[in-house]
């Protein structure tokens, strides 16, 4: 098991990709390992692509490309102006409210972020917004989109872990629109203080609110026709991704008009991309996964951990510092993959729901991409706003502190996570 890791730390921070970082590890292990014959590496890597259920994840990535190249988005982002443009820093705001719309059309917080930037950064700067701000509220209110479904971090979670991506869908709306308000109180807070004016002079009417509304009812619809359609059996979460592609064509070239054959190409060529690297990732941590099952890493942590402390609340603020940990150092999709069965076999000795903890850890672990220091979306936010990493993590305080305040919200009170699951699912 030392080599296993040993040879992963080394690789990443040598700077070599995460996906070949991790397959290596695992071949290593298998080859100093004689008992393991050296075929299984290729056929572990076969076989952890060949799964129905992380059919959704290359289907959904493509509906959500879709789903921007068909105006969907600039309407969500007059929706979100319409409702918020008279707050104190109304921009941010506009973030706050466009990522809780955008969370049922690209289920990725990292798109999310660098989406909202390109659209709202010119502007936030135009008005005086500090850029190291801007980048802090656009990366940090992207975390939304993690957990209104549909949500890539769900689906491997439930993939890895064998737990229902149903439960899972649900579970995490109103923890979603719980961080909305919490997210929206925060940037009252800094804004007034900052003295960050509203962009519109007054509220908005009820005409206004309505005609906005009319205009999006086919994304507003979207994740309500997912849920009901895999709660009653129309669909499995993968054919769910299907419908979402489908659906996606059918507003952009039939309802709105706006997707051309240029449109579909470019989404087509920009889901291949963001495909590959996924399922790169996903194939070779097949090999990774293997060596740490054949290790009885699981049980092993599990013996640990539960030997340290038997209070649940203890043992969970033990598992999400590791969490918050882990996602400062490795990207949120490969600490997904690894640590669901890691941490499983901990979380059903004590008897907490595995939805309940699935929600805690992929909110906490998708915070990982605004953590120094390899947050993907830090980088990403602080090079559109013109901004040093530095700055934006500083702005960012009082987003973590919110978004720390939500994961203890739910781990005190799992019914926040829970009731709309049990509810509609029984």
């Amino acid at each position: 098991m030392f080599l296993l890791v040993g040879v992963f730390l080394v690789l990443l921070f040598l700077g070599m990709p995460v996906a070949f970082a991790i397959g290596i590890a695992g071949f290593a292990f298998m080859l100093a390992t004689p008992n393991i014959p050296i075929s299984i590496s290729v056929q572990r890597i076969v076989a952890q692509t060949q799964s129905f259920t992380l059919l959704a994840i290359p289907l959904f990535i493509f509906a959500g490309n879709l789903m921007n190249a068909t105006g969907i988005t600039s309407r969500l982002v007059k929706l979100s102006r319409v409702l918020v443009g008279h707050m104190a820093g109304s921009l941010a705001q506009v973030s706050v409210i466009l990522s809780t719309l955008m969370g049922g059309v690209s289920g990725s917080a990292n798109a999310d972020a660098v989406m909202e930037c390109r659209i709202l950064g010119p502007e936030m700067i135009k008005q005086g917004y500090s850029r190291g701000y801007g980048a802090a509220v656009n990366g940090l209110t992207a975390m939304i989109t993690c957990t209104i479904p549909p949500s890539m971090g769900f689906i491997i979670y439930g993939s890895v872990g064998e737990i229902s991506i149903g439960r899972l869908f649900v579970g995490g709306v109103l923890p979603g629109f719980l961080m909305m308000g919490m997210m929206m109180f925060t940037v009252n807070r800094t804004a007034k203080r900052r003295g960050y004016i509203p962009t519109n002079a007054k509220k908005p009417s009820a005409r206004e609110i309505f005609s906005a509304l009319k205009e999006n009812v086919f994304a507003l619809v979207f994740p309500v026709i997912l849920i009901a359609g895999i709660r009653f059996g129309l669909f499995t979460p993968s054919e769910a991704g299907a419908f979402a592609a489908g659906y996606a064509i059918f507003v952009g070239g039939v309802i709105y008009r706006e997707m051309s054959w240029k449109t579909f190409l470019e989404a087509v060529e920009q889901s291949a991309v963001d495909i590959g690297v996924l399922m790169l990732i996903l194939g070779l941590s097949g090999t990774f996964g293997y060596a740490i099952v054949y290790g009885r890493v699981p049980q092993t942590i599990a013996e640990f951990l539960i030997g340290v402390t038997s209070n649940r609340y203890l043992l969970m603020s033990l598992i999400i510092l590791l969490l918050i940990l882990a996602g400062m150092f490795v990207e949120t999709t490969v600490c997904a993959l690894l640590l669901t069965p890691v941490f499983i076999p901990v979380i059903s000795k004590l008897g907490i729901d595995p939805v309940h903890f699935g929600v805690i850890m992929m909110t906490t672990l998708t915070a990982g991409i605004m953590t120094p220091p390899v947050g993907v979306a830090l980088y990403s936010t602080s090079e559109i706003m013109g901004c040093t990493p530095q700055e934006t993590a500083r702005e960012a305080i009082p987003f973590y502190l919110t978004l720390m305040a939500l994961v203890g919200l739910m781990v005190f009170f799992p019914q926040i996570v829970l009731f709309l699951p049990d509810l509609v699912f029984g």
